[in-house]
C-alpha cells in the first residue's frame, strides 16, 4: 500500500508461508568451520525500496536516480530493458548478497500505473544491471541449485565469478560453472543410448540336430548276429551253473 504496488502471486504465496528465508552452511578446514554458503530472501519488513533515498547524509546529496544514464542501450535484440533508478521503475531488495551486490525485485513500468509484471535482476557493486529470471519461483530454484555459493549471481554476468569463488564452484558445482563447455559440447554429459540396439529382439536360430551317419546294411546285420550269439552263450552259461 505504501508503494502502490501488488506483490507477484508466487512471492505473495511465499511470504504467506514464511516471512523471509535464511540458510547458511559451512565447511571444515583443519577442524575449524568456515561459513561458505548463504541463501537469503529478505523478510517483508526488510523489503526496502532502492533509489528513493540519498546516498549520503549531506544536503543536496546525489541519489541513485542522478546516476541514471539514458545513453545505455535499452532492450536491443533479445536483451530485456534494464531497470531505472528514477520514478520509471520500482526496485526492492530481496537479497543483500553479503555486500557483493543486490538481488532485486523490479517493477519496470511504474507510470502512470504500476504494472503487476515483475522481474528479478542483479545489481552488481558497479551499479550495473544483470537480468536473472522473469519470476520469483525461477529465481528461488536458481538460489537452491547454486547452493548459495559466494558470488553465484556473477555467473550470470559477462565477467563471471572471481577466481576464488570459481574454486568453490569447481568443488561443489563443477557442471554449473562450466556452462560454456556445456553449450559448446552438448553431448559431452549425455548418455548416448540407441534404443534400437538395446531393445532389439533377438531371433533365436533353430538348433539342427545332426543325424548319426547311416551304417551299411551288411555291417548292421553282422552286429545284430553277434549280439544274439552273445546273448545265447550267456544263457547257456547260466543254465550250466
Amino acid at each position: 500500500q505504501k508503494n502502490s504496488c501488488i506483490l507477484p502471486e508466487d512471492l505473495k504465496n511465499f511470504y504467506l508461508m514464511t516471512d523471509g528465508f535464511q540458510m547458511t552452511w559451512s565447511v571444515k578446514t583443519d577442524d575449524t568451520p568456515m561459513p561458505l554458503g548463504s541463501m537469503v530472501i529478505n523478510s517483508v519488513s526488510k523489503l526496502c525500496r532502492l533509489g528513493g533515498s540519498s546516498m549520503y547524509a549531506l544536503p543536496n546529496a546525489p541519489t541513485l536516480a542522478d546516476l541514471e544514464d539514458d545513453t545505455d542501450e535499452e532492450g536491443n535484440g533479445d536483451k530485456p530493458e534494464k531497470p531505472h533508478f528514477d520514478s520509471r521503475s520500482l526496485i526492492f531488495e530481496l537479497d543483500p548478497c553479503n555486500g557483493n551486490g543486490k538481488v532485486c525485485l523490479v517493477y519496470k513500468h511504474a507510470k502512470p500505473v504500476v504494472s503487476p509484471d515483475t522481474e528479478i535482476w542483479f545489481l552488481d557493486r558497479a551499479l550495473y544491471w544483470h537480468f536473472l529470471t522473469k519470476t520469483f519461483t525461477a529465481y528461488y530454484r536458481l538460489l537452491i541449485t547454486h547452493l548459495g555459493l559466494p558470488q553465484w549471481q556473477y555467473a550470470f554476468t559477462s565477467y563471471g565469478v572471481s577466481p576464488q569463488a570459481k574454486q568453490w564452484f569447481n568443488m561443489y558445482k563443477p557442471i554449473t560453472i562450466n556452462t560454456a563447455l556445456l553449450s559448446e559440447e552438448a553431448d559431452s554429459f549425455v548418455n548416448k543410448l540407441d534404443p534400437n540396439k538395446v531393445f532389439k529382439s533377438k531371433n533365436k536360430t533353430p538348433v539342427i540336430k545332426k543325424k548319426p551317419p547311416s551304417q551299411p546294411a551288411g555291417s548292421q546285420k553282422s552286429h545284430t548276429s553277434m549280439t544274439s550269439s552273445k546273448t545265447s552263450s550267456l544263457a547257456g552259461n547260466s543254465s550250466r551253473k
